[in-house]
């Protein structure tokens, strides 16, 4: 590194020599484009320090009004402070008003209404109202910069949602109705506060290449190329550079041309020896940071170049949790959970454990996913063989010799087996007689017991009525209540879980269509989960081993998926 130094001091002197005497007027770099820039960073302060080298985002709105744009900003924003900042950015747009770039980070959530930004200090107990009163809402920001077709950059840094959200809330985040002529560029957070921090500088580059270079995904208007934020030559009178100052530059660009094609510590330390106030010395000590905190820096760069998807992300983190590794969401983003999954399977394969993925690993990983969902409903086939060799062996020896105890003893041990419609329909046709004898008040008393049903509402019945027309089924409710109390405990934190997922019509015919396919009898297929998909999934749940709730959960859909590709 010394001796690359001193070759570059040395041309310089030369150059310094050669040209001490020249000097002349030439124009300088000024802005000549007026930008307004809105910034919320609702994200770890620890993620801006390792990759920005600030615990906020401060020295990125100072870069963008060094060159004259008009900056709103909040950092660690509440409701409140969100508000007032997307406010002033709205108000300040006006006809002078270039190009717009707005950089948001932190927790998305999506609802039913649309999606939103998060305030900083949103808890683990978020609800629908408190989403869609505190959030910041996307389509606000999509209303706003719509009016700036081809010069409006929207940027999104997400942030992992670890905990389990409310009913009507979804960690997902759709980027559907973006306006005509808008840019969005969206992925984790690190990697949007690097591009905003590239986007700083106001070098007039492809915003496009810059946001690929930093791994975000590019969605809305994506052309060949766009440039945004750039400054332009104007005519102020400065002293012009001599060409010693040229040669100096042309220096600093080739040593920095090095640096970069190297992309390791030691030619970015190289460049600053030669270059401490070089024009790209600040980038530079910004990637030694970044290499210096991340020991897999390569190996995050060759992912990033993959330029991946959010689809892409979706079906990697499908591949893991179908080889038994916990993403902790399929959600297309790349947070502690899928990391900690990759590093996992690489170090469960001999590889080296990166928590980063090339192009081969993927492949390698797909292939993998691929035999075990081959081998996982092989192993399905089998066991609901054998359940259905066991249930016709018990059904031949209660249900089918025709009376109540037979029925009833078939549904306690098979509730939703082979013949569990039939043994339903023959004891309602026994109990039907017994329903039309039933006097009035011992009916409505009925009425009143089922709907609370519970063990005492029936034992009181039982009590009142000893020889009502209900006492069987009382005392069949009584058993299996007892029988099946945590089933019920799993059933309602199943209902959430299904919730969460936040299926559409489309995604529920998709799936009772996958059940139909699969031979379990789902009912109609028309996106409706009435008692026929509930049992056809609860079927499908108990042949593989999954836990049987009749409700679907993330490990039921990566599983109902593989064995849809396979057939």
């Amino acid at each position: 590194m010394r001796y690359h130094t001193k070759m570059l001091e040395d041309a310089f002197m030369k150059r310094l020599i050669l040209s001490m005497s020249t000097a002349l007027v030439m124009a300088s770099p000024v802005l000549a484009q007026h930008s307004d820039v809105l910034i919320i960073g609702n994200t770890d302060p620890s993620v801006l320090q390792r990759l920005t080298g600030s615990g906020d985002l401060g020295e990125v709105q100072r870069g963008f009004e060094e060159h004259g744009a008009d900056v709103s900003f909040a950092s660690g924003a509440d409701a409140a402070e969100m508000r007032a900042a997307f406010l002033m950015f709205s108000e300040n747009l006006d006809a002078t008003t270039d190009d717009v770039a707005v950089v948001l980070m932190g927790r998305f959530v999506s609802t039913v209404a649309g999606a939103y930004l998060l305030p900083t200090g949103a808890g683990t107990d978020l609800s629908l109202g408190s989403v869609v009163t505190d959030g910041l809402p996307l389509d606000a920001v999509y209303a706003v910069v719509a009016g700036f077709p081809g010069r409006a950059l929207l940027v999104l840094g997400e942030v992992e949602v670890d905990e389990v959200l409310a009913a009507g809330v979804s960690a997902d985040l759709p980027l559907t109705d973006i306006p005509q002529g808008v840019t969005v560029a969206v992925g984790p957070a690190g990697n949007a506060a690097r591009f905003a921090e590239r986007l700083s500088d106001m070098t007039g580059d492809d915003v496009l290449s810059l946001a690929r270079e930093a791994g975000l995904s590019l969605v809305g208007f994506v052309p060949r190329e766009l440039q945004l934020l750039s400054k332009n030559d104007a005519a102020l009178p400065q002293i012009e550079a001599s060409p010693v100052e040229n040669d100096r530059t042309e220096a600093d660009a080739a040593a920095w041309q090095q640096a970069v094609s190297a992309d390791t510590e030691t030619a970015y330390e190289t460049y600053l020896a030669a270059f401490p106030e070089g024009t790209n010395a600040r980038e530079a000590r910004q990637r030694l940071t970044t290499i210096r905190s991340e020991p897999f820096y390569r190996e995050k760069q060759t992912e990033a170049s993959l330029a991946l998807s959010r689809d892409a992300r979706r079906e990697i983190q499908r591949d893991l949790s179908l080889l038994g590794y916990n993403t902790r969401g399929i959600d297309g983003i790349f947070g502690r959970g899928t990391r900690g999954a990759v590093t996992a399977w690489q170090n469960d394969n001999g590889m080296v454990a990166s928590g980063y993925l090339t192009s081969e690993l993927v492949t390698r990983l797909d292939a993998q996913a691929e035999r075990r969902a081959a081998e996982l409903e092989e192993e399905a086939r089998q066991r609901q063989a054998e359940l259905e060799r066991q249930d016709r062996a018990f059904w031949e020896e209660t249900g089918a010799k025709g009376d109540e105890p037979g029925y009833r003893a078939y549904l306690k041990r098979f509730p939703d087996g082979q013949f569990a419609e039939i043994a339903e329909d023959q004891l309602g046709a026994i109990e039907e007689p017994r329903r039309a004898q039933a006097e009035g008040q011992d009916r409505a008393l009925w009425r009143q017991v089922r709907d609370a049903d519970t063990a005492d509402a029936y034992r009181s019945y039982l009590s009142q009525r000893p020889d009502g027309a209900f006492v069987e089924e009382a005392r069949a409710r009584i058993e299996w209540l007892g029988n099946n109390s945590e089933q019920r405990a799993v059933q309602a934190q199943a209902q959430a879980e299904e919730a969460a997922l936040g299926l559409n019509a489309a995604g529920r015919r998709l799936a009772e269509a996958r059940l139909d396919d699969l031979g379990l009898e789902p009912g109609v297929v028309d996106g409706t989960f009435d008692e026929e998909t509930r049992r056809a999934i609860r079927r499908y749940q108990d042949a593989r081993r999954l836990r049987v709730s009749g409700y679907l959960d993330q490990a039921t859909v990566v599983r109902l998926m593989a064995d849809t590709i396979l057939r």
